[in-house]
Protein backbone atom coordinates (compact mmCIF):
# COMPACT_ATOMS: atom_id res chain seq x y z
CA UNK A 1 0.00 0.00 0.00
CA UNK A 2 1.47 3.20 -1.18
CA UNK A 3 1.54 5.83 1.97
CA UNK A 4 -0.63 9.53 1.28
CA UNK A 5 2.94 11.30 1.64
CA UNK A 6 3.94 9.23 -1.40
CA UNK A 7 1.04 9.40 -3.59
CA UNK A 8 1.44 13.32 -2.99
CA UNK A 9 4.65 13.89 -4.16
CA UNK A 10 3.94 11.62 -7.44
CA UNK A 11 1.03 13.66 -8.20
CA UNK A 12 3.08 17.10 -7.43
CA UNK A 13 5.60 15.55 -10.16
CA UNK A 14 3.32 14.70 -12.42
CA UNK A 15 1.74 18.07 -12.54
CA UNK A 16 5.40 19.82 -12.13
CA UNK A 17 5.78 22.48 -14.84
CA UNK A 18 8.90 21.87 -17.34
CA UNK A 19 12.32 23.54 -16.08
CA UNK A 20 12.81 26.77 -18.19
CA UNK A 21 16.34 27.57 -19.63
CA UNK A 22 18.66 28.82 -17.33
CA UNK A 23 20.18 32.57 -18.09
CA UNK A 24 23.54 31.26 -18.60
CA UNK A 25 22.02 28.68 -21.08
CA UNK A 26 20.60 31.64 -21.96
CA UNK A 27 23.78 33.26 -22.70
CA UNK A 28 25.54 30.40 -24.19
CA UNK A 29 23.04 30.07 -26.99
CA UNK A 30 23.41 33.06 -28.09
CA UNK A 31 27.04 33.21 -28.34
CA UNK A 32 27.03 29.93 -30.00
CA UNK A 33 24.64 31.25 -32.74
CA UNK A 34 26.03 34.84 -33.00
CA UNK A 35 29.87 33.14 -33.43
CA UNK A 36 28.51 30.72 -36.09
CA UNK A 37 26.82 33.75 -37.96
CA UNK A 38 30.13 35.65 -37.53
CA UNK A 39 32.03 32.46 -39.08
CA UNK A 40 29.75 32.24 -41.93
CA UNK A 41 30.31 36.29 -42.76
CA UNK A 42 33.79 35.57 -42.49
CA UNK A 43 33.78 32.46 -44.97
CA UNK A 44 35.88 30.52 -41.68
CA UNK A 45 34.28 27.29 -42.33
CA UNK A 46 36.32 25.58 -40.22
CA UNK A 47 34.72 27.68 -36.86
CA UNK A 48 31.61 27.53 -38.31
CA UNK A 49 31.83 23.91 -38.06
CA UNK A 50 32.77 23.83 -35.07
CA UNK A 51 29.25 24.92 -33.33
CA UNK A 52 27.71 22.47 -35.12
CA UNK A 53 26.53 19.16 -33.22
CA UNK A 54 27.63 15.74 -33.52
CA UNK A 55 24.34 15.31 -35.60
CA UNK A 56 24.95 17.73 -38.14
CA UNK A 57 28.92 17.08 -38.28
CA UNK A 58 28.17 13.30 -38.91
CA UNK A 59 25.71 14.06 -41.99
CA UNK A 60 28.50 16.47 -43.56
CA UNK A 61 32.06 15.26 -42.73
CA UNK A 62 33.69 17.91 -43.56
CA UNK A 63 33.72 21.72 -42.96
CA UNK A 64 33.92 22.37 -46.99
CA UNK A 65 30.45 19.79 -47.24
CA UNK A 66 28.94 21.83 -44.12
CA UNK A 67 29.44 25.16 -45.25
CA UNK A 68 28.55 24.11 -49.38
CA UNK A 69 25.13 23.40 -47.18
CA UNK A 70 24.39 26.06 -45.44
CA UNK A 71 25.38 28.40 -48.54
CA UNK A 72 23.39 26.39 -51.16
CA UNK A 73 19.96 25.96 -48.22
CA UNK A 74 20.41 28.35 -46.00
CA UNK A 75 21.53 31.77 -47.72
CA UNK A 76 19.80 34.32 -45.08
CA UNK A 77 22.03 32.51 -42.59
CA UNK A 78 25.43 32.22 -44.43
CA UNK A 79 25.08 36.16 -45.73
CA UNK A 80 23.29 37.78 -42.74
CA UNK A 81 23.37 41.84 -42.30
CA UNK A 82 21.72 41.30 -38.52
CA UNK A 83 20.65 38.97 -36.34
CA UNK A 84 18.08 39.78 -33.50
CA UNK A 85 17.38 37.16 -30.87
CA UNK A 86 13.76 36.49 -30.13
CA UNK A 87 12.03 33.38 -28.00
CA UNK A 88 14.27 30.83 -26.34
CA UNK A 89 12.18 27.80 -25.14
CA UNK A 90 13.24 24.31 -23.63
CA UNK A 91 12.64 21.58 -25.99
CA UNK A 92 12.96 17.67 -25.09
CA UNK A 93 16.43 17.82 -24.19
CA UNK A 94 18.02 20.66 -25.48
CA UNK A 95 16.12 24.34 -26.42
CA UNK A 96 14.83 26.28 -29.40
CA UNK A 97 15.85 29.67 -30.23
CA UNK A 98 14.41 32.12 -32.80
CA UNK A 99 16.78 33.83 -34.60
CA UNK A 100 14.83 37.25 -36.75
CA UNK A 101 17.45 38.10 -39.65
CA UNK A 102 17.54 40.27 -42.34
CA UNK A 103 19.57 38.53 -45.39
CA UNK A 104 22.21 40.85 -47.56
CA UNK A 105 19.06 41.68 -49.95
CA UNK A 106 17.28 43.30 -47.27
CA UNK A 107 14.42 40.61 -46.66
CA UNK A 108 13.51 38.98 -43.05
CA UNK A 109 13.79 36.03 -41.93
CA UNK A 110 13.70 33.44 -39.13
CA UNK A 111 15.98 30.91 -38.35
CA UNK A 112 14.74 28.50 -35.88
CA UNK A 113 17.36 27.10 -33.95
CA UNK A 114 17.96 23.65 -31.85
CA UNK A 115 20.36 23.44 -29.60
CA UNK A 116 22.02 20.88 -26.93
CA UNK A 117 24.54 20.74 -24.20
CA UNK A 118 27.02 18.24 -25.14
CA UNK A 119 28.88 15.65 -22.99
CA UNK A 120 31.46 17.92 -22.72
CA UNK A 121 29.39 20.38 -21.54
CA UNK A 122 29.82 22.72 -24.65
CA UNK A 123 26.65 23.94 -26.28
CA UNK A 124 26.10 22.79 -29.95
CA UNK A 125 23.61 23.30 -32.93
CA UNK A 126 21.48 20.61 -33.81
CA UNK A 127 19.56 21.71 -36.54
CA UNK A 128 17.79 24.81 -38.26
CA UNK A 129 15.22 25.66 -40.30
CA UNK A 130 14.21 29.23 -42.16
CA UNK A 131 11.11 30.65 -42.85
CA UNK A 132 10.49 33.96 -44.57
CA UNK A 133 9.99 36.71 -41.83
CA UNK A 134 7.27 39.76 -42.27
CA UNK A 135 8.51 41.92 -44.26
CA UNK A 136 6.46 45.41 -44.33
CA UNK A 137 8.10 47.35 -47.00
CA UNK A 138 8.45 44.74 -50.14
Amino acid sequence: MTSAPTLLLCAALAFAAPVSARADDAGEIRAAISAQLEAFNAGNGAEAYSYAAPNIQAIFPSPGQFMGMVQSAYDPVYHSRSAVFGALKPEGDGFRQEVYLTDRKGKSWIASYTLQRQPDGSMKITGCSLRKGNDVAV
